[in-house]
C-alpha cells in the first residue's frame, strides 16, 4: 500500500528526523559509555597477599575480597559505591607479603602476628630495617605451629628431627621464619638434618607422603586441607612441642601463646597435641587511603556471620578479639574510624 507524503510536511522530513534520532541515540550511548569509563577510572583495584593455595591465608584473602564485592553497589539498587575491586593471589606468605606492601606492590596482606611485630619494631630478620609505616587492620584465626612427621620416621619430639630430612619452608614464608626461630633456640643448624628442603606449603604434604622428606613445620589454622592430606592420607602425625626453650620463648614474647590441637582433628590425632602458635593478622601500609581501608573493614565486619562460614578456622571469630589480639603495629586510621563508629574503640 502506498503512503502519501503529508502536504503539510516538507520533503525529506522523515529522513532528516531519522538522522536526528540516530544522532540522539548515538550521543546517549556515547554518554553512557563515558559514564562507565569514568566509573571504571574511579575504581580502585586492591591486591591482597595471602599464602599457598592449600593454606588458610589463601582463604582469608579471598574471603575478604568476597565480602568487599558483596558490599559493592554495582548491579544492585542498594550497596556501597566504594568502587573497590579486589584480588587475592597465592603468594609466598607472611614476610613476602610484608615486603611487598612495603615496596608498594601489594595493598594488603595476611601475616603472622610475630612477623608483624618484628617488621614494625625492626627485630629478628628485620633488625635495623623497621617498617614503621606498617599498619594493623584486624586479626583473624589462631595458628598453631605444627610439625608433621612421617608414619615410619620414628620422630617423637624436636630432638628426633636430628639426622632426618626436614622441610624448613620456602624463603619468605612465616613457617620458615618460625622454623628458624626454633632452630636458633635449640642450637640446631641445617647441618644437623640429613637435608633441609625449602618446599612451599602446597608441596610439602605430597613430599611427606611420597617418602621424600621425613618431617615438615607448618604454621596454619586448624583444620587445614594440606595437613589433612598428610595426616588422613598417609598416616602422618603431629608431634607435641613442649621443650624448655619453647616454654621460655612463649613466656618472653607476648605474640606467642600455647595452643592445643584437639584429639580427633585428624585421623592420627588420637590425643590432644600441645604446641604453641601465633595469630593470623591482616595488615596494610599507612600510605593506603583511609577510605579504602574503611570500606574493606566495614565489608568484613558488616558481613562477619557470612565470613565465618567460609572456613572452620573462622567459626569462633569475635570482633573484640579481632581488633585487639596479635596487633603490635598501630591500627590504620581507616580501620580505627570504623571501630570508633561501632563503639569498639
Amino acid at each position: 500500500m502506498k503512503i502519501n507524503h503529508p502536504s503539510f510536511l516538507p520533503r525529506g522530513f522523515f529522513s532528516r528526523a531519522l538522522v536526528s534520532l540516530v544522532a540522539v541515540v548515538a550521543v546517549l550511548l556515547f554518554s553512557a559509555t563515558l559514564d562507565k569509563q569514568r566509573a571504571y577510572a574511579k575504581s580502585k583495584f586492591i591486591a591482597i597477599g595471602t599464602g599457598g593455595p592449600t593454606g588458610v591465608y589463601f582463604v582469608v584473602g579471598n574471603a575478604i575480597c568476597r565480602m568487599v564485592h558483596k558490599e559493592a553497589a554495582e548491579g544492585r539498587k542498594k550497596g556501597r559505591k566504594h568502587g573497590l575491586r579486589c584480588s587475592a593471589p597465592s603468594t609466598a606468605g607472611s614476610n613476602y607479603n610484608i615486603g611487598q606492601i612495603r615496596a608498594g606492590e601489594l595493598d594488603f596482606g595476611v601475616a603472622q602476628s610475630d612477623w608483624q611485630h618484628h617488621a614494625y619494631n625492626g627485630t629478628s630478620k628485620y633488625e635495623g630495617k623497621p617498617f614503621k609505616k606498617l599498619r594493623a587492620v584486624f586479626s583473624v584465626h589462631p595458628e598453631p605451629f605444627q610439625i608433621l612427621v612421617g608414619r615410619r620416621s620414628g620422630i617423637r619430639n624436636w630432638q628426633g628431627l636430628k639426622g632426618k630430612r626436614v622441610n624448613i619452608g620456602n624463603p619468605g614464608s612465616g613457617q620458615r621464619g618460625t622454623m628458624e626461630v626454633l632452630m636458633k633456640i635449640h642450637n640446631t643448624t641445617k647441618s644437623d638434618f640429613a637435608s633441609a628442603t625449602e618446599l612451599t606449603s602446597s608441596e610439602q604434604s605430597k613430599a611427606l607422603c611420597d617418602g621424600n622428606i621425613d618431617a615438615y613445620g607448618y604454621t596454619v589454622g586448624v583444620p587445614n586441607a594440606g595437613v589433612a592430606q598428610a595426616a588422613d592420607g598417609c598416616g602422618a602425625s603431629i608431634i607435641s612441642l613442649t621443650t624448655d626453650p619453647i616454654k621460655k620463648l612463649v613466656a618472653d614474647n607476648a605474640y606467642y601463646a600455647f595452643a592445643v590441637i584437639p584429639r580427633g582433628t585428624y585421623a592420627t590425632t588420637r590425643r590432644d597435641v600441645k604446641t604453641f602458635g601465633v595469630k593470623a593478622t591482616f595488615v596494610t601500609s599507612a600510605k593506603e587511603s583511609e577510605a579504602s581501608v574503611y570500606e574493606v573493614v566495614r565489608a568484613v565486619f558488616e558481613n562477619l556471620s557470612d565470613f565465618k562460614k567460609l572456613h572452620p578456622a573462622f567459626s569462633r571469630l569475635q570482633p573484640k578479639q579481632m581488633i585487639e589480639e596479635g596487633l603490635s603495629a598501630p591500627l590504620h586510621k581507616g580501620a580505627l574510624k570504623y571501630y570508633k563508629e561501632k563503639g569498639w574503640k
